[in-house]
């Protein structure tokens, strides 16, 4: 599913039939946004392939995207496997999403995957930046700054996740090794919302990305353009409305005539 320009200019015709409406600023905000679409909304699945290959070798870290994060989750599980592979999923974001807040816990993080990368039985490792995958994280309803834990089991067993929030700016590498030494998961939250990303509802009825793509829609589109575009449709319901009682009227107006 995409969102492009040349889907939102077909709203360009219902312009005209605003042009005495008190929403002319609007239309005008409207129009400028129409003009600088491609440029205003951010990709929804920004992957750097290059940069991607670069983790993986250095750090055995790897980056997850909307196409290919249920496959790196899944690749090393064996069939048949009675024990879970275990992922260390962190979530980040940059301006959009975290407000730059971030870069001293991811830092944190990357050193942690570069010290797991000489351990075998480390849990394997990889990150999402919600400023790329804006779409993921809304069908995971993911933030920044949390670590999620995935028990990775052959299909169609049911995936454990534990989640924990980190501090965005006290957070060190230490901190990560140290909840990797104890083993435990008490301080964490046992994921089992609508939006777990494997046995959820709206993943189960293939909903999850829909979902994530309105509430992006509604993230990114301007409170103004919202109205605008409400009105529009007000207008245009409201004129056919009064279309259909026209012509009920016009047959009735000539029977009496006749009569």
């Amino acid at each position: 599913m995409r969102f492009s320009t040349s889907s939102i200019l077909l709203a360009l015709p219902l312009l005209g039939a605003a042009a005495e409406s008190p929403f002319e600023e609007y239309k005008a905000q409207f129009q400028n946004f129409l003009g600088q679409f491609g440029s205003y909304i951010p990709s929804p699945n920004r992957h750097d392939h290059a940069d991607a290959a670069a983790s993986k070798a250095a750090k055995k870290m790897d980056v997850l995207s909307l196409d290919n994060w249920k496959s790196t989750l899944y690749s090393p599980v064996k069939p048949g496997a009675t024990t879970p592979e275990e992922w260390w999923v962190f979530v980040t974001g940059r301006n959009k999403t975290c407000f730059g807040h971030c870069l001293q816990v991811e830092s944190a993080f990357n050193e942690t995957a570069a010290k797991f990368a000489t351990q075998a039985k480390a849990p394997h490792m990889a990150y999402l930046n919600c400023d790329d995958q804006p779409i993921l994280c809304n069908s995971w309803s993911a933030s920044p700054g949390t670590l999620w834990v995935f028990e990775m089991l052959p299909p169609p067993a049911k995936i454990d996740i534990y989640l924990k929030r980190f501090n965005l700016t006290t957070t060190t590498s230490q901190d990560f090794v140290k909840v990797y030494e104890s083993g435990s998961k008490e301080n964490f939250h046992l994921h089992d919302g609508y939006f777990h990303p494997f046995d959820g509802p709206l993943a189960t009825y293939g909903a999850a990305v829909p979902v994530a793509y309105v509430l992006w829609v509604l993230n990114v589109v301007p409170s103004w353009a919202m109205m605008l575009i409400i009105s529009f449709f007000s207008r245009s319901m409201m004129s056919r409305r009064m279309n259909n009682m026209d012509g009920q009227r016009r047959p009735a107006a000539a029977a009496a005539a006749a009569r």
